[in-house]
């Protein structure tokens, strides 16, 4: 019993140190992060065969929410059940959660209009965001009826910018794409073995669609700051599809109108979140930290990734039966093509208007983007060059 004991607290010690390693390492986005996953767990360890990670993959890619931790969190809950799980996240998330915060408080007390290299910072996001929109749009709107989608879904978020409208856009958008596409040919029947029983998967997705729905209303009922912060949070964690890029409109129509924090704050911590390895979703930690310190940043953090947990937990042992139905599929397919005009939406407001001022701004962008998408330099680099040119602009 005791080496039993030992073995899985050996087992849980060395998910904890390979994650963080990756949490300090993984650079690039949530697609590179499934490639260091892939190499890590599943060529180097062989924790899990090829097509496990790939079903797990497809699953993640399905759900709303951060698709590489989701994945992490499967890949750990696969070794070691769900304590596991919760192991592999916080050694791969919580590198760049400290490092957001400890950004957030040093920039407190500062003017971030009078720093020339925030604006740089800001300039970055305009060339990462771009590059994020022209990848997506590539492999999610290659025919015309999703770029219509696409374009339906940027009219509506342009010209009616409300709490509701990117949730209101995600449901057409499925429907559309349900019943354009529900013919949709299936890639083939693989079946998916998880160490998670259904009634425990249903607990975790009545737990989840219980906080949507309750939160809102402690919120209307209540004056507690933390409690609207931690509804802000965890709406926005759960209505996204595209990973990270795609929460920034939700966070920035949850927090800059209602004068949590500044747009130049916002778009200043959204420059610094590419520039370290881990999940982008961490970015809620600047937000929390900016609002309220290092608590507010862990509580941004437990909020925005809950829905993540709960997903994955939830859907997992059903996997099998809803990718049977083409249908779902179609849905699917009608949901990217919308979360690819929502990008765009916000690309232009707030990103666009707010940092590029001058032609020597969008020049710099240009060289920026380029960086990103010609010479295929890394993001950490880009970042760099995009403070130190920011700074160099402000003094000319």
């Amino acid at each position: 019993m005791n080496e039993k004991k030992e073995n899985k607290l050996k087992t849980l010690l060395e998910i904890l140190i390979i994650s963080t390693r990756l949490g300090l390492t993984s650079f690039g986005g949530p697609i590179a992060h499934l490639g260091y996953f892939h190499e890590e767990y599943i060529r180097r360890r062989k924790w899990m065969d090829e097509k496990s990670y790939a079903d797990l993959v497809a699953l993640c890619q399905f759900l709303p929410g951060p698709a590489s931790s989701q994945v992490g969190i499967g890949i750990g809950v696969m070794r070691a059940g769900v304590l596991g799980g919760i192991l592999a996240f916080i050694g791969f998330t919580f590198p760049s959660v400290i490092a957001l915060v400890i950004f957030a408080l040093i920039l407190q007390g500062m003017d971030v209009n009078t720093l020339g290299w925030i604006q740089g910072l800001k300039i970055v996001a305009v060339a990462v965001v771009l590059h994020a929109i022209v990848n997506m749009a590539k492999k999610l709107t290659p025919d015309v009826q999703r770029k219509t989608i696409a374009l339906f879904a940027l009219i509506v978020t342009l010209l009616w910018q409300t709490a509701f409208t990117q949730v209101g856009v995600i449901l057409m958008s499925a429907l559309i794409g349900y019943v354009l596409f529900k013919h949709q040919e299936l890639d083939g029947n693989t079946h998916f073995n998880f160490p998670i029983s259904k009634r425990f998967g249903s607990t975790c997705l009545v737990i989840f669609f219980s906080l949507l729905i309750i939160l809102p209303f402690l919120r209307e009922i209540t004056s507690l700051n933390w409690v609207a912060m931690f509804d802000s949070f965890y709406r926005s964690g759960s209505l996204v599809f595209g990973g990270g890029h795609v929460v920034l409109p939700l966070l920035e129509r949850e927090f800059v109108p209602t004068g949590w924090l500044s747009e130049e704050s916002f778009l200043a911590g959204y420059g610094a979140a590419q520039a370290i390895p881990g999940p982008l979703f961490t970015f809620a930690a600047y937000l929390g930290a900016v609002i309220n310190g290092w608590q507010g940043g862990l509580l941004a953090t437990a909020a925005i990734f809950l829905p993540a947990f709960l997903l994955i937990l939830g859907t997992l042992p059903f996997w099998d039966a809803l990718r049977s139905h083409p249908k779902i599929k179609g849905a699917l397919m009608g949901v990217n093509a919308g979360v690819v005009g929502i990008l765009i939406s916000a690309f232009y407001h707030p990103i666009w208007t707010s940092s590029i001022l001058d032609p020597i701004d969008f020049a710099f962008a240009a060289v920026l983007y380029s960086m990103l998408a010609f010479w295929k330099l890394p993001p950490w680099i880009v970042v760099v060059t995009g403070a130190l040119g920011g700074a160099l602009i402000h003094l000319l």
